[in-house]
């Protein structure tokens, strides 16, 4: 079974010394008596409940997976998972970042972030459920009324009831214009909703007593496309209006889908007969509404990626140190016993650093982005939330599509270290290969995020997001470009800086005349920007690490060396990413449809 033993000294180094958090929060009134403290006790008692109670579950969830009675739509979840989910529930961590006025704790979103990279590391599937959740809670927040706040958000707030974003039809996934799930009014003020959903995350269960699913659906004479979309609350069972259940509700369960990973997760088919619903928002405004739940999603399934990275870089080191075959090239470092251990080859070196580098700044980053979340959220000054609101709109496809296509790399590498017997499922390591893939679909697709980033983010606003970020770095460079302990680090740093500005605005120019263009260069273009984004951080992590490389604790000067692979081995990716972004539709139009 695999192993883990939750970063903790990596996870205060980001949020105290390089975030500074504790400052942050005193300048936000909702956050400002939030002590280092009780974030440090929260993430303690994290770290206990997820490794103790979680991670013996993941391989159990994996191999039994969940189980549909196709008599009753009823869905049974694998061995324990009901349990730990009462644990979770009783152990208030549903409430974590939820309004004291709905019974939350009312804690920061970076400490609720950094809860969830534990959660993911030990459990993905197991962690979607309460994961979701929040998300529906989020949602519900925003956007619903105050009677459906009153109603919904206590239950959501302590993990009684659960919640799912039901978008996807058949015939419909990325292009949600062509939905056709119809409500139709009641004339009480519900509406009655029939459609079928596919691959409906956490669709159906047994943890909790009621499921509240948030569903997209047409409404009679709505505008065709994506503007004639509304959102709507169904649940598993009607609530009364104190709260207790009422009536089924029939939304039910047709199949359960069979799938590369995340077993213990029920991605569910669901049938809605005239299900009874109610209206989030205004009409036809749906997609608008379902998008803070959409956009949370995004951000989560970030957390889920650098949860596997995080744990199969731990067990690929473990193994690594122990196993042991070959003779070093450069002579025998352990002459002592038969074989070298592993860990001495350059080359198992490189894929235990790749995979160590992804994880150190995907956790930098994410916890940044939670922190501007916060600031976006709370922070009394309007123009430091809107500069925080287009940071978190700019870094969101990055966090989910950067992050996630490094952690298919690092899971894939971390397998390798282990030979043959990472191919073999009792080690874990192939589980963590199998849950990654599916990362770099749902939620919008990674294709779909870099779209989102060229296209939306950047060149819609002819780069004003990205400009924000670019100052921090031209800042950064300027304060310390003449530091030369820290040459090595700035010096490449301001070069992709200014590459990227150059790269967007050649895309920009040739998109004007064929936007066929941006959907040429999309991709790679996400990865330099995401590059750009890691070098900053690194940065940052090296300055701090050379102040304190003097100090008897190995901790910063292993934060140097790993600052240092990253900007000699991974960065370099950035050059090759460049040229396939500047290469253009052409070689990719050429081929005629029927050729394929």
């Amino acid at each position: 079974m695999a192993v883990y033993q939750a970063p903790l000294r990596d996870m205060q180094f980001v949020l105290y010394e390089m975030l500074d958090v504790e400052t942050v929060l005193k300048g936000l009134p909702t956050h400002a008596e939030t002590s280092r403290e009780l974030i440090d006790q929260v993430l303690t008692e994290g770290a206990r409940f997820t490794t103790e109670v979680l991670l013996p579950l993941n391989q159990v969830g994996d191999a039994k997976g969940c189980v549909l009675d196709t008599s009753t739509h009823e869905v049974t979840t694998p061995e324990g998972f009901k349990a730990a989910y009462r644990q979770f529930v009783e152990g208030g961590w549903a409430a974590l970042a939820c309004a004291p006025e709905y019974g939350g704790q009312g804690l920061p979103i970076v400490v609720n972030n950094a809860f969830f990279e534990m959660l993911n590391a030990c459990n993905q599937a197991w962690s979607m459920y309460p994961g979701l959740t929040h998300g529906a809670y989020e949602c519900l927040h925003a956007h619903g009324s105050d009677e459906q706040k009153a109603l919904y958000l206590p239950k959501l707030t302590s993990g009684e009831w659960t919640g799912t974003m039901c978008l996807t039809e058949p015939h419909c996934g990325t292009d949600l214009g062509m939905l056709r799930s119809k409500a139709e009014p009641r004339g009480d003020g519900s509406y009655s909703i029939t459609g079928g959903k596919i691959f409906i995350s956490s669709g159906e269960h047994d943890l909790a007593e009621n499921i509240v699913h948030l569903v997209l659906a047409r409404l009679p004479g709505a505008p065709a496309g994506t503007k004639g979309i509304s959102l709507f609350i169904v649940p598993k069972f009607i609530p009364n209006a104190d709260g207790s259940l009422g009536p089924r509700n029939p939304i039910f369960c047709g199949a359960l889908e069979h799938k590369m990973g995340i077993h213990g997760n029920a991605t569910a088919q669901l049938n809605l007969d005239g299900a009874k619903g109610w209206l989030i928002g205004g009409e036809n405004k749906g997609l608008q509404a379902m998008f803070v739940m959409m956009n949370a999603a995004r951000l989560g399934v970030g957390m889920q990626s650098l949860g596997l990275t995080e744990v199969a870089y731990q067990n690929a080191a473990i193994y690594a140190r122990d196993r042991l075959q070959m003779r070093s090239l450069s002579g025998a470092k352990a002459p002592e016993k038969p074989a070298d251990p592993i860990i001495v080859h350059p080359d198992v070196r490189r894929m235990l650093l790749t995979a160590r580098a992804f994880a150190e700044g995907g956790r930098a980053l994410t916890f940044f982005t939670a922190l501007e979340i916060d600031k976006e959220l709370n922070h009394p000054d309007e123009a430091v939330r809107k500069d925080a609101a287009d940071m978190v709109a700019l870094l969101t496809p990055i966090v989910k599509a950067f992050i996630t296509d490094n952690a298919w790399i690092a899971t894939s590498e971390a397998m390798q270290v282990f030979g043959g017997h990472g191919y073999i499922a009792e080690w874990g390591m192939e589980q963590f290969v199998r849950d990654a893939r599916i990362n770099m679909i749902y939620e919008g697709t990674n294709t779909i995020q870099s779209l989102d980033l060229l296209g939306r983010k950047i060149l819609m606003d002819n780069g004003a997001k990205l400009k924000k970020f670019g100052k921090l770095v031209s800042d950064f460079v300027e304060e310390h470009g003449t530091d030369e302990d820290l040459s090595e680090f700035i010096t490449p740093l301001a070069d992709i800086g200014q590459k990227v500005t150059k790269l967007t605005m050649e895309i920009g120019m040739k998109a004007m005349q064929n936007p066929d263009e941006m959907g040429a260069a999309a991709v790679p273009y996400l990865r330099v920007v995401g590059h750009l984004v890691f070098a900053y951080l690194f940065a940052r992590t090296a300055l701090l690490a050379l102040a304190k490389s003097d100090s008897n604790d190995d901790f910063y000067r292993n934060k140097l060396a790993v600052a240092r692979f990253y900007f000699e081995r991974l960065l370099p990716e950035s050059a090759m990413l460049i040229r396939q972004a500047r290469s253009g539709v052409a070689t990719l139009m050429a081929l005629p449809a029927e050729a394929f």
